[in-house]
């Protein structure tokens, strides 16, 4: 039995109801938060031309405060906290007014223009800001805020004044690590570090988590099995979270996952992976289109190109010179050729909105094989196990529409069409302009 396989035809119905009534809430809700930013920012504009007015170049600080507490009176909170909005709402407002009219008419949520603006901050020129804004805002009207923050920050780089090698060295003198009192006996412990380190690290946290939730990896025995009167099916209860935070204090503390691993050293032995896609001019030296990082972040050509050269194999993606569609993926190594093809496509689970990266997701066939689905790539996408569960045991449906598009059909009947995300690639058009999404 699956979750609303007994619902009645009004009760669907009231769904589908509810669900518009709640779209035009959101829209509602973004437009008045847009109208509120824009009164800050008048607010903090005022504040400004009073302070223009003054003799003493302090009193811009003055007529800020002034402003703000006359804003925090009437709404009974702080004025440190309304002194911020107002500068935070000035900075969107000024600099990417194109995203602020956007969410004013409804178009984006404040989610959307926040990682749009965020992606964006270090953009200088005023023209480069709004052809920035202007593709970034069509591609957020259909997907979700952590989609939309990954897609903003590759296309803010192709409006970057300054190289990202240039830029990563500057940012890496700003490497640290910090702690943080959070109360209860608990404190945070923050990194800042080069993103493909960072994230190697952190892959392998994950790898060491995940096996050490395994029956086998239990500490100090060689198998539960093994244990008098064990039960086969024990195993760690902590979650992967709470096995990470462990796992990176063992490794802090004594350099080894001493009070986690294996006699034979299993965990220690395992190294963390990342992904990067590197187009390959770039990968030449021909090109500046930065490298991609697990399909999240651009990283500079110089460690993708260290890493290209340290690797034992790497997969070939190949796309179209116009489009940028994937085509095909191939290797230098032998492997399975179908799930390099879906990684490399897919990038994450391809529910609408969802963002888990493809190595977190299974391999599920849309058409169940057991009932003759074909092992193909049109027949198979990556589904986190959420979205995956909700496939197999509730009315929402999907259906391959070629080339990797996939439309999914909820229990109201609304379609919702989820592409594949666009390669990180160069393209090539008659007029040379910006490559399309």
């Amino acid at each position: 039995m699956t979750a609303l396989a007994d619902a009645t035809l009004e009760q669907v119905d009231a769904l589908g109801a509810l669900t518009e009534m709640l779209v035009e809430v959101e829209r509602t809700i973004s437009s008045m938060q847009a109208a509120r930013d824009g009164i800050l920012a008048l607010g903090s504009r005022l504040a400004i031309e009073v302070a223009e007015q003054a003799e003493h170049p302090d009193r811009g600080e003055m007529s800020a405060r002034t402003v703000a507490a006359e804003f925090a009176a009437a709404l009974r909170v702080s004025d440190r906290t309304v002194q911020r909005r107002m500068a935070d709402a000035a900075w969107v407002v000024e600099r990417f007014p194109l995203v602020w009219e956007a969410q004013g008419a409804g178009r984006l949520s404040a989610a959307h223009a926040r990682v749009v603006c965020e992606a964006g901050e270090h953009l200088e020129d005023a023209a480069s800001r709004d052809a920035y804004a202007t593709q970034m805002i069509a591609f957020a009207e259909t997907e979700s805020p952590a989609r939309v923050g990954r897609m903003a920050r590759r296309v803010a780089e192709r409006f970057q004044a300054r190289s990202i090698d240039e830029r990563h060295l500057d940012a890496r003198e700003k490497r640290s690590v910090w702690v943080k009192d959070v109360g209860d006996g608990m404190t945070q412990l923050g990194l800042l570090g080069p993103s493909a380190l960072v994230h190697g690290a952190f892959e392998r946290l994950t790898q060491m988590a995940k096996a050490v939730q395994e029956p086998e990896f239990l500490p100090g025995r060689e198998s539960v099995q093994e244990q008098s009167g064990a039960d086969a099916s024990a195993s760690d209860q902590r979650t992967i979270a709470q096995l990470r935070a462990d796992l990176t204090l063992d490794l802090l503390l004594t350099g080894a996952p001493a009070a986690h691993d294996t006699s034979e050293g299993l965990l220690a032995a395992i190294r963390g992976s990342v992904s990067i896609t590197v187009p390959v001019a770039t990968l030449m030296g021909d090109d500046a289109t930065p490298a991609e990082l697990n399909g999240r972040t651009p990283i500079d050509p110089a460690t993708a190109r260290r890493f290209a050269g340290a690797a034992s194999g790497w997969d070939r993606i190949l796309t179209h010179p116009i489009t940028g569609a994937l085509l095909a993926v191939d290797r230098y190594r032998p492997g399975s050729d179908l799930k390099r093809h879906l990684s490399a496509r897919d990038q994450r689970c391809r529910f609408p909105t969802c963002g888990y990266a493809s190595i977190d997701c299974d391999v599920d066939h849309h058409h169940d094989a057991a009932l003759g689905g074909a092992t193909s790539e049109s027949n198979l996408g990556h589904l986190c196990r959420r979205h995956h569960m909700l496939k197999h045991h509730s009315p929402w449906a999907v259906e391959s529409l070629g080339g990797g598009v996939y439309a999914w059909t909820s229990p109201t009947g609304k379609i919702y069409v989820d592409r594949p995300p666009p390669q990180n690639t160069v393209t090539f058009t008659e007029d040379h302009a910006a490559p399309p999404f």
